[in-house]
């Protein structure tokens, strides 16, 4: 590359090779001359009180891309499934989730992308739940242009590795709920688990969950349990009864169903009372009391996980510890926090 330095008064009638950047403290930042503008005598003023006393005028080797290209390769690249992409704005391309779901990057070809010289790639992290239209990542390289042959580079780990950025959508799982615990049963206490169930479900989209209720027995919960997997769900949560207490028998009752339990308890707070297991392809949760209370706990960590069509490993689960205490802001802004960005190998 061949790089040209005019005088910003000697630059009228040349054509803006790169987007030229306003910044204004706690106001705006965004572009103010645009590329492929052409600098008219108006201009002069504005680009001088902007710190641009010189213009920069490029010629590309025939080796090499100018920002935008490269960028547009690199982020064609990454993305897969779930994701768009919008730009060029000053050379950056922004990637987008095409629809609600849970972001997944796979974490290791990032880095080895973000090893090369002069590329940057900067995303979300992987397993967070989005919406649709939200930006999961942002993508360039660093000077007007580079060498081909380094988008190539990224190219070949893409190509090898699959599409490093993609969103799951959220399926349509039939769900069942077991509501424990005979003061509820019989009348003493008013069920506090079913309408938050309700609510959780009805946040991606899903039908009410059927509540099925049962006193602290774990022949009955089992029962309970079997009759929702009869009926076909593919999702049951029991709540309740996940404690050490001699009532608390909830655990139990999921493993008399001949369910392989996962991970009974979790590095997570709330939630460390936690049971996650598997009956063939239903997920069956013990969900803890916290549930009920709090507004975000391990259930909404994991919850997108099992609708997006992810088996959750008890190594998944572990991990969690790291980032898994919750910092119970006064207003609760999960997924936008650390809570359960547990760290990913």
């Amino acid at each position: 590359m061949k790089s040209l330095y005019l005088k910003t008064e000697e630059a009228i009638g040349k054509v803006l090779c790169h987007d030229i950047t306003k910044i204004v403290k706690d106001t705006f930042k965004g572009v103010a001359f645009k590329k492929g503008h052409v600098i008219r005598k108006e201009d002069v003023d504005e680009l001088l009180r902007l710190g641009k006393n010189h213009i920069a005028l490029i010629e590309l080797d025939p080796l090499e891309l100018h920002e935008e290209e490269a960028g547009l390769r690199l982020a064609q690249a990454l993305k897969g499934p779930g994701i768009v992409l919008k730009g060029p704005s000053e050379g950056r391309f922004d990637l987008i989730a095409e629809f609600r779901g849970l972001l997944k990057i796979k974490t290791k070809p990032l880095l080895k992308i973000n090893r090369i010289p002069r590329v940057v790639v900067a995303t979300l992290h992987t397993m967070t739940p989005v919406l649709q239209g939200e930006k999961v990542a942002g993508t360039k390289v660093v000077p007007l242009a580079i060498e081909e042959k380094v988008i190539r580079k990224v190219e070949a780990i893409c190509a090898a590795d699959g599409p490093v950025l993609s969103v799951l959508p959220y399926r349509r799982l039939k769900v069942g709920a077991v509501i424990t615990g005979r003061e509820v049963c019989e009348g003493y206490t008013e069920d506090g688990f079913g309408p938050v169930l309700k609510e959780k479900c009805a946040f991606f989209g899903l039908e009410p969950p059927a509540l099925l209720y049962c006193v602290d027995d774990a022949p009955k919960i089992s029962a309970a349990i079997n009759e929702h997997l009869s009926q076909g769900c593919k999702l049951i949560l029991a709540t309740g009864g996940m404690s050490v207490d001699a009532d608390d028998v909830t655990p139990l009752g999921i493993r008399k169903t001949g369910a392989k339990v996962i991970k009974y308890g979790a590095p997570v707070m709330p939630g460390a009372m936690f049971l996650m297991a598997y009956k063939g392809d239903c997920a069956i949760i013990g969900a803890p009391g916290c549930v009920m209370y709090a507004s975000t706990t391990i259930l909404d960590v994991l919850l997108p996980r099992v609708l997006a069509g992810e088996r959750v490993t008890a190594d998944e689960i572990c991990r969690l510890g790291h980032g898994g205490l919750c910092r119970s802001c006064n207003v609760c802004v999960y997924p936008r926090c650390s809570f359960g960005k547990g760290v990913v190998s």
